[in-house]
């Protein structure tokens, strides 16, 4: 077990839309993803970006480093303010480009923003992952994969998004041991990312045990946090449903911290458990209920976290 991997950085990528709407190509595998609505696309895309500048306002407010990347106009891409599942950043100057399952959120690669990221960071390696969507082996960034840095372990729920073999590579690859689980929505569909379902904090986790529909993998995932001394807070499936699954804490450079989430999520949550949260971190909350609605992600898939050493 290596102590020597923070959990949590100050340093934030996110991506401003151009052109966000709703995308047909996810939404056979994302439950959260709705498209009734009489807006015009125009004025889905401006509440996203309202939305969108609302919530970097409110972390850098927070102390915290945003650095934003303006998306193309071409081609059309109405994922790109999800950026955490193309891209990681990790603390031995390693970036990882990964593929996925939409065709469409492919065209979300862009070398022009790592180029941007490196301007203030240091790049030792890259490791491109992309090729396996040749074989139909998916791997969607920290959509699929929810870290435990510190204690070396990768949580992630087996879906068409996320695959066993290509999970297992990327651990051999960056030194981390996979610990997986299947898991399902009210309707047992399979939910789509693990970060929609779990949330990993420096020193808690948020999770929604009754998504999982085997004993034997909820005791597993229990074991993994008490021996990784984890306090439990466990959500719904009605508030999973409202986001407060997709979670991420960030911390600023006096080395505060903040669970950041939806407005949606905040208010699905019952007094006790805010308060839990609390004894552990600040909550920083947003309001984004149009990205939600269309993009069928929240605030921790806007955020991709840079642990990148600084230049």
């Amino acid at each position: 077990m290596s102590k020597e991997k923070a959990q949590t950085t100050s340093n934030i990528l996110m991506v401003r839309p151009a052109h966000f709407g709703y995308n047909h190509e996810t939404a056979a595998s994302n439950a959260f993803q709705s498209n009734t609505s009489e807006l015009s696309s125009e004025a889905i895309g401006k509440l996203a970006v309202r939305e969108f500048d609302g919530f970097v306002k409110k972390l850098r407010a927070a102390g915290v480093n945003v650095i934003v990347a303006e998306d193309s106009d071409f081609p059309v891409k109405p994922d790109s303010v999800f950026p955490n599942n193309w891209v990681t950043f990790h603390e031995n100057g390693t970036v990882v480009t990964y593929p996925m399952l939409s065709s469409i959120r492919r065209m979300e690669r862009r070398d022009d923003i790592l180029q941007g990221v490196m301007g203030h960071f240091r790049v030792e390696k890259k490791i491109q992952l992309e090729e396996y969507e040749t074989i139909g082996q998916m791997l969607e960034g920290t959509g699929s994969m929810v870290f435990d840095r510190p204690n070396g372990l990768v949580y992630a729920c087996l879906s068409p998004r996320t695959s066993e073999d290509l999970l297992e590579r990327f651990c051999k690859l960056m030194r981390y041991q996979p610990v997986t689980f299947h898991d399902v929505d009210g309707d047992g569909l399979e939910i789509y990312h693990t970060n929609v379902m779990m949330a990993l904090g420096e020193s808690f986790v948020v999770i929604c045990f009754d998504s999982i529909p085997t004993e034997k993998e909820k005791a597993l995932l229990h074991r993994r946090f008490v021996s990784t001394e984890k306090e439990i807070i466990e959500i719904t499936l009605e508030q999973m449903m409202h986001f407060a699954g997709n979670m991420l804490q960030v911390r600023n450079e006096e080395g505060n911290t903040f669970l950041a989430m939806s407005q949606a999520a905040y208010q699905s949550l019952e007094p006790g458990q805010i308060e839990r949260i609390e004894q552990h971190t600040n909550i920083l909350s947003s309001p984004i209920p149009t990205i939600e609605q269309f993009g069928g992600g929240s605030v921790r898939c806007m955020m991709a976290e840079i642990f990148l050493p600084k230049k």
